[in-house]
């Protein structure tokens, strides 16, 4: 059965933003190649400014937060939905709920509405109280309007259980093997093989780089330790001054060039993966495909998906512990195969959109059969 399927909710594709617009370019794409008509909507700010990417229809909406800010996003959320009304979409995927369930009245009556429930959003500190408040409302919104629900991570789904008692598919983000040609493109001269501790995030306080850099800054290591994420916001301003005295920390801020990235996450001695909030992070996903090995804080999000194949801390101490101690030998080389083996098998995008199209399948024909009862 051949669908029309519209996704919204996300800046649109290609992805040069992050999360929900990193898995929306793989599962538009695949599915347009299962034979779907496939739409997402993007923001009329993206720099695509085409009418087809790779199959997958793009519509163009109005999106003032660049006049206006953070209220701009429920302006655009709104000018997608109208959109949408006019279309006969069967199905519509919702990435997100942050500015689009407010409008849950609104959510095109006779498609089959799906949502991908996010990461816990009201949790993250750099939002303020009244901010999270919100964020708890528009997550229940979410629930409300939406017929079916998709859960990134293991941990979202058993909350939404407990929390709403909603039965929600698990279906994880994906990653790529760190391919041959990518191999091939690494120098080493450059790259110092495995001489230097490596981490990749938002300059956010929930991404624990405050700790893990204190940790480090504490350690009598003498290798590097290469930051990579734009410095630019407060927080990140904030950091850099803090570690200015420390030369053995390099910030890089923001590289887009995957290959580059994937390459310093393969040659990184260990790679420290600080995020404490929100589901599967793609982040952590292109670190165990490029084989790096792995400190991750100790939370359930990131256990659910390491395991046992990763190190992990809570605090400085533990942070300066691993730096001082962590060996690579025969151990290590089992817990990067053993992550390795993961996204194969369980965080392949392959798999991932099949289990998309086979979800939005079994949710249209559900629909259409409760219809017609």
């Amino acid at each position: 059965m051949k669908l029309r399927i519209a996704i919204l909710g996300t800046r649109g594709v290609p992805n040069y933003y992050g999360g929900f617009e990193h898995i929306s370019e793989y599962v538009s794409e695949g599915l347009v190649k299962r034979g779907h008509s496939v739409t997402v909507y993007n923001s009329h700010n993206h720099p695509y400014k085409e009418d087809i990417w790779n199959g997958v229809e793009i519509q163009h909406c109005f999106d003032p937060e660049y006049l206006v800010g953070t209220t701009g996003q429920f302006i655009y959320d709104f000018n997608c939905l109208m959109d949408a009304r006019k279309r006969k979409f069967d199905v519509i995927l919702m990435m997100g709920y942050t500015s689009s369930s407010v409008w849950g009245k609104l959510y095109p009556p006779k498609s089959t509405i799906i949502t991908n429930m996010d990461g816990l959003e009201w949790k993250r500190s750099k939002y303020s109280k009244n901010v999270q408040q919100f964020l708890k409302y528009a997550e229940k919104l979410a629930v409300k309007y939406s017929q079916y629900y998709i859960s990134d991570s293991l941990v979202i789904k058993s909350y939404l259980g407990d929390k709403y008692n909603i039965e929600s598919k698990y279906i994880p983000y994906g990653a790529d093997l760190f391919s041959m040609e990518e191999r091939e493109q690494v120098d080493n001269s450059k790259a110092l093989k495995e001489d230097y501790f490596l981490l990749m995030a938002r300059m956010e306080p929930e991404n624990n780089i405050e700790t893990i850099l204190d940790g480090f800054n504490n350690s009598n290591s003498d290798r590097k330790f290469k930051v990579l994420g734009d410095t630019g916001n407060r927080f990140g301003k904030f950091i850099t001054n803090k570690f200015k005295n420390d030369s053995r920390i390099e910030f890089k801020g923001s590289i887009f060039d995957t290959g580059k990235v994937r390459s310093l996450q393969n040659n990184s001695y260990l790679y420290f993966h600080g995020h404490s909030v929100g589901g599967t992070n793609p982040s952590l996903l292109e670190a165990m495909a490029s084989e790096a090995l792995i400190a991750a804080h100790n939370n359930p999000f990131n256990k659910s998906v390491l395991n046992t194949d990763a190190f992990y801390f809570s605090n400085a101490a533990d942070v300066r512990s691993l730096v001082e101690t962590v060996q690579r030998k025969e151990n290590e080389k089992n817990m990067v195969d053993n992550n390795l083996h993961k996204i194969k098998y369980q965080f392949n995008w392959e798999k991932i959109i099949d289990q998309y199209e086979d979800f939005i399948l079994d949710c249209h024909h559900n629909s259409t059969h409760e219809q017609i009862i």
